[in-house]
C-alpha cells in the first residue's frame, strides 16, 4: 500500500533531507527511543533524535525489509549493520489527517544491537549538543 507520508519518510531516509524531515513532523510529535525510558515529546527533540539516527543508521547496509501500512499508521521493519553488529528493528509511525507524523517509536533487537545503537546514538547526541553550544 502506498502512502504519501511513508513515501516521504523513505525519501528522507535516502536523502537525509533535514528540511523535509522538519516539514513532515507535527509540532506535538512524540518520539519513543529504544533505550530512553520516557517518551520524548515535541518537534525539536524528535528532530534531533531522528537527525542523529539518520547518521547512525544511514549506511549502505540499511534497508527496510517489510512494511505494514494503513490509513494513519505504519510498521517498517529494517535491518542494518553497525560496527559489525547485525541490527534488526522496527519503526512504528503514526500521522494525522494532514500527513504530519505524530508518533515515532523505534524498537530494536537483539541486546547486542541495542547496546551498539545506544552507544552510537549517545555519541551522536553529544556531538550535536556540542555543535549547538549546549
Amino acid at each position: 500500500m502506498s502512502n504519501k507520508t511513508i513515501n516521504a519518510w523513505h525519501q528522507i531516509v535516502q536523502t537525509k533531507d533535514l528540511q523535509a524531515l522538519k516539514e513532515i513532523l507535527a509540532d506535538d510529535v512524540v518520539f519513543h527511543s529504544p533505550v530512553v525510558h520516557s517518551p520524548q515529546p515535541g518537534k525539536a527533540i524528535t528532530l534531533l533524535y531522528l537527525q542523529v539516527a539518520l547518521n547512525v543508521f544511514g549506511n549502505d547496509t540499511f534497508c527496510y525489509v517489510r512494511e505494514w501500512v494503513n490509513e494513519h499508521d505504519a510498521v517498517l521493519e529494517f535491518n542494518v549493520e553497525i560496527q559489525g553488529v547485525a541490527v534488526n528493528g522496527v519503526d512504528m509511525i503514526s500521522w494525522d489527517d494532514e500527513g504530519k507524523i505524530t508518533d515515532f517509536k523505534v524498537m530494536i533487537r537483539p541486546l547486542k544491537a541495542i547496546n551498539i545503537v545506544h552507544q552510537e546514538m549517545a555519541a551522536g547526541l553529544k556531538a550535536a549538543a556540542k555543535r549547538s553550544g549546549r
